[in-house]
């Protein structure tokens, strides 16, 4: 098969997906552009440049921000977790409360916002809202900063605070929440519109490019959210919203925030015109050095709620490599490998898309109903796909690391690294393959991690990987079917 009648076929089927289309209200339809977007260091809407052929040494490069919002597009409901919550209250001797119904929050004092709560379709509170929402809503007003990803309920979460916020009867800004793009701004801007549909008096205004605002005249919206370049504009330049006047301020996204050229600035010029007395909320999916610092400057006299580490993943997934010489030895390895176990679903983990296309093309023509997902399909072709796969539509999962994080399929049961992680400098990309094989053995099932060796280097990336997690990788040889058999079973 030549290059170009594979290359044809990836574009074919990219072409044909189906858009998945984010529903917002009818105010904020008309924001929108082309969907191939993303939003420069002023949250400017620019096209999305892509390129042909292979990549760089670095793989299919994730774009942390299209990851975020790809998160949300996909999620239909709360991810079930099994991550502990670790608590640091800023000061240890208040009792510590959490809740176990929304309720007890004593939102009866205001029956539209619960109404509003089961409006989005939660019924208890999520892990994270559980400790997170009496800190939020406590009196006299707490800071916070809280590591939680897509699909835990944290949107929910600072939409309910800050619509609790909120005095009606005040025709001023008072709660700003922003995040790194226009896109992620108006998933949030959905949540708080929802949530808030029974409260006719409180009102919400879109901080993006593209929604222009007659300069000098002060907003009498109470939530504004928005890109940090846009509120920094609404802030100073414009004079639409006094600072001095914010009462909450939230920061989405502070990872994607940090890691977008401008945001760190532009988000702490807006943090230092707030008065001391504002409330300041920082939510992150990571708590890195970086993160820390950033955090630090923004929110002082914290209380911090964040993830234990988890890596018992791995005790549900046993793991093996398979030593191969070249590509079509890998395709034939791949082959022997899922024609002799029982697989519901499997991914396959590549590191240019160029491979993935090829990959994908000759599964495709093995007879495989195959899925191919890269970097370079637009952010809702690559949710449809995910949708697809995970309705079952499609077996096998064809993707570059766009695909490592957050992705939940319960039926995914074989996970094979085509291609093992590296970093820059050529070493084993430890945290890309946790996440990696991460898509299988979920929610305690039993799974199946496959890596294809076929280089001496490649095999100093497994023992590097055995060394970093202590985990022993079995050599599995995929032309002896009884072997095969007896070491997966």
């Amino acid at each position: 098969m030549s290059e170009d009648s594979w290359a044809v076929a990836v574009d074919v089927q990219e072409a044909s997906t189906p858009s998945i289309q984010v529903e917002l209200s009818r105010k904020v339809d008309r924001l929108y552009g082309p969907r191939n977007i993303r939003g420069d260091i002023n949250g400017n809407i620019e096209p999305e440049k892509t390129k042909d052929g292979d990549l760089s040494r670095s793989g299919d490069q994730v774009d942390l921000a299209e990851q975020s919002l790809l998160n949300k597009l996909i999620r239909r409901s709360l991810v079930r977790n099994r991550n502990q919550v670790e608590v640091l209250q800023q000061d240890p001797t208040s009792p510590l409360y959490s809740v176990k119904t929304f309720e007890e929050l004593r939102l009866n004092r205001k029956p539209e916002l619960l109404k509003g709560v089961y409006n989005l379709g939660f019924n208890r509170p999520s892990r994270i809202q559980e400790n997170a929402l009496p800190m939020m809503l406590a009196q006299p007003t707490q800071n916070l900063i809280a590591q939680a990803q897509s699909g835990t309920g944290k949107t929910a979460a600072f939409s309910l605070a800050m619509l609790s916020h909120v005095i009606p009867e005040n025709k001023w800004t008072q709660c700003l929440c922003i995040s790194p793009t226009y896109e992620l701004a108006l998933q949030i801007g959905q949540v708080i519109e929802q949530m808030g549909e029974f409260c006719p008096d409180v009102k919400l205004a879109y901080g993006i490019r593209g929604n222009r605002m007659e300069r000098g005249v002060k907003l009498e919206e109470q939530i504004v959210i928005g890109t940090p370049g846009t509120i920094l504009d609404w802030c100073t330049k414009y004079k639409l919203i006094d600072p001095k006047k914010i009462t909450m301020f939230v920061l989405d996204e502070a990872d994607v925030m940090i890691a977008t050229q401008g945001h760190r600035d532009q988000s702490l010029r807006i943090h230092r015109q707030l008065t001391k007395g504002c409330q300041m909320l920082l939510f992150s999916a990571t708590f890195e050095d970086s993160v820390w610092r950033f955090a630090e400057h923004v929110v002082p006299d914290p209380n911090i709620i964040r993830l234990k580490r988890e890596e018992e993943t791995l005790d549900t997934i046993k793991q093996f490599y398979v030593i191969c010489r070249e590509r079509d030895d890998k395709f034939t390895s791949l082959c022997n490998l899922y024609g002799s176990l029982t697989v519901a679903q499997a991914m396959i983990f590549c590191h240019t898309r160029k491979m993935a296309a090829w990959l994908a093309s000759n599964l495709i023509a093995e007879g495989h109903q195959v899925a191919l997902l890269s970097g370079q399909m637009a952010v809702e072709q690559r949710a449809a796909v995910i949708e697809r796969f995970r309705k079952g539509q499609e077996k096998v999962l064809v993707t570059t690391n766009v695909c490592s994080r957050g992705i939940d399929v319960e039926q995914v049961s074989l996970v094979v690294n085509f291609d093992l992680p590296v970093d820059m400098a050529g070493n084993a990309d430890n945290e890309t393959y946790l996440h990696r094989i991460g898509r299988t053995g979920r929610f305690g099932r039993r799974g199946f991690a496959v890596n294809m060796v076929d280089s001496k280097h490649s095999m100093d990336i497994i023992n590097q990987i055995e060394m970093h997690f202590n985990r022993s990788i079995i050599k599995l040889d995929t032309s002896n079917l009884d072997e095969m058999e007896k070491l997966m079973n």
